[in-house]
């Protein structure tokens, strides 16, 4: 799950993507409406990256609360944002029962939920697939990929191309002919 470029706005409903960057604004599309618009530096902006949900233990980060709850619901949508605050919490004690019920709000529980199925919408939720790499750190995909394409190399050596001749006009009206070589190797 990728979640860089997707933020928050305070004030303003939903998630949004960063489009473009400026020196006092960030051009930002809502994920709602897919309406643009500048976000100033006045706003208060929060990346995903960095929302973190309070637990007993160390806070964990949204991403991975995300992830507990893509798996626990088997990638499908969550409950409503809409529902009563007490189902909601319910159901967030099922993939994270340590999460600190104090310190999080019932609207910190319905941006959640919210959150979650808007992501979820956009095809963001889904998990990384992890390539294996070998001993170079070299993806093993990528080197089949490349072993591929250096078995595909013509082992023939490449015949010179033949001259083109074009006509060009000069500023005069005269025509001239030039010759192109279209390819081949230099000094023949």
């Amino acid at each position: 799950m990728n979640l860089q470029g997707i933020i928050s706005i305070a004030g303003r409903p939903g998630l949004f993507k960063i489009v473009a960057q400026g020196k006092q604004t960030v051009i930002v599309e809502s994920m709602i409406d897919k309406k643009r618009f500048a976000a100033h530096a006045s706003d208060k902006i929060s990346t995903l990256e960095d929302i973190s949900v309070y637990t007993s233990g160390e806070d964990m980060k949204l991403t991975d609360v995300y992830s507990k709850m893509y798996e626990k619901l088997q990638g499908k949508e969550a409950l409503s944002h809409k529902e009563d605050t007490v189902k909601l919490r319910e159901f967030v004690l099922t993939f994270l029962p340590d999460y600190d019920s104090e310190r999080v709000y019932d609207s910190d529980v319905k941006k959640l939920f919210q959150w979650y199925n808007t992501l979820l919408a956009e095809g963001l939720l889904t998990p990384e697939v992890i390539e294996p790499k070998n001993e170079n750190g070299i993806s093993d995909k990528k080197l089949k990929t490349s072993k591929t394409v250096l078995e595909n190399k013509p082992t023939k050596p490449v015949k010179q191309m033949p001259t083109a001749k074009s006509s060009v006009k000069s500023a005069s009206g005269a025509k001239k002919v030039a010759t192109v070589k279209t390819g081949g190797s230099r000094g023949k």
